[in-house]
């Protein structure tokens, strides 16, 4: 039993208001093995779901974690996926018949049902080609928070003359947010920020070397904007899709709302 079913129970009154909290504490999360407390609710809570970070776990703890959630929630995301680690998750996927969506690029697994459109937009540019596994892997997430998104890639500031024509057919599309990731000098998503009407999102990306190299100069650069920009941690493409999904699921309600006032 779901929040949601916990709450239509108690209001009918078909469970006690003891009874209500315990199912809301136990849906809250699953305890597995003192190993994770998988977060179930999350989605529900805040609007973003609840992925797996693949580095830094064994296999088997990411294929655990994966069959609590589908279990759960019908659906699990997976990033920073190694080949390893797809291919313990498509006999995950066999085992529990669900379908697997992977992206190589953005190191992203989904496993179970697609996210349900919500009507957000979203725009993604990468200053280089280097930059677009960040860019990918903010575009999986926003995608898997119910957004359309658009991309725009390899149209950095050494051939600015690039952008301009891209970007305005990217805004024509009546997108709700950018995320604009950046390696080295990290210039592109200040410029994006002075010219559109939409929040921007800056990632900065581990490419460049030497001095400032590894996303600092980038990370730096972008705190400095002199536009109205948000900025996220180093190559933080989860976050930076997620927070630009919130951000337009956030303007397709009003949208919706406007609608129906009318």
């Amino acid at each position: 039993m779901d929040l949601s079913d916990t709450l239509k129970k108690f209001k009918n009154g078909e469970i006690s208001l003891n009874e209500a909290e315990r199912h809301v504490k136990l849906n809250g999360y699953e305890n597995l093995s003192n190993m994770a407390r998988v977060d179930i609710c999350r989605a529900k809570r805040t609007g973003i779901p609840e992925a797996i970070i693949a580095d830094c776990k064994t296999c088997d703890d990411v294929v655990s974690i994966a069959r609590v959630q589908l279990k759960n929630e019908g659906r699990s995301i997976i990033t920073r996926t190694s080949n390893e680690n797809y291919a313990s998750l498509r006999v995950l996927a066999e085992e529990m018949g669900v379908d697997i969506r992977w992206s190589q690029r953005a190191r992203v697994a989904v496993l179970g049902v697609p996210a349900e459109k919500t009507g957000g937009r979203v725009g993604v540019i990468s200053a280089g080609t280097a930059d677009i596994p960040v860019a990918e892997e903010a575009k999986e997430i926003a995608i898997e928070m119910g957004c359309t998104v658009s991309t725009l890639y390899d149209v950095g500031v050494a051939g600015i003359h690039r952008l301009f024509p891209e970007l305005g057919k990217l805004v024509s599309e009546g997108i709700d947010a950018v995320v604009v990731a950046a390696g080295r000098e990290g210039t592109l998503p200040a410029i994006v920020a002075g010219i559109v009407d939409v929040p921007v999102i800056g990632v900065p990306v581990s490419t460049g070397y030497g001095a400032g190299g590894k996303g600092e100069a980038a990370l730096l650069s972008m705190l400095q904007s002199c536009s109205v920009l948000a900025v996220v941690n180093i190559d933080a493409g989860f976050v930076a899709g997620a927070f630009a999904a919130r951000i337009a699921n956030l303007a397709a309600r009003n949208r919706d709302e406007s609608h129906n006032l009318k």
